[in-house]
């Protein structure tokens, strides 16, 4: 029986070798049609902690590994692009601040 092989987005990479991640789907609603987002979580086996949060990876059914692993890392497809904007904020304060410290201080006549 072949497995299964999905794509998804990794949410969570705090724990060693393991991964949590989430498949995002399109579920239509019967009554009224409207299609609504739905995601399934699973956790994944990263071996050599290849991927980290944000990563989109390809992960396959495996063999249960713990209670809730029971899917493994096949490969990164995209790695994030993402930027950290308070990190980014926080470097422009520590350039700019002795420079406004100085055209802030009273002028001494």
């Amino acid at each position: 029986m072949p497995k299964r092989v999905v794509i998804g987005v990794v949410t969570s990479d705090k724990s060693a070798k393991t991964r949590r991640v989430e498949i995002q789907r399109l579920v239509r609603e019967p009554k009224y049609g409207k299609y609504q987002r739905r995601r399934t979580v699973c956790h994944v086996h990263d071996e050599q902690n290849d991927s980290h949060l944000g990563d989109t990876v390809e992960i396959r059914e495996c063999r249960p590994r713990s209670r809730s692993k029971t899917w493994e890392l096949v490969r990164v497809v995209t790695r994030n692009q993402g930027v950290d904007f308070a990190a980014l904020r926080a470097a422009a304060r520590i350039r700019t601040e002795p420079l406004a410290e100085a055209t802030l201080a009273p002028a001494k006549q």
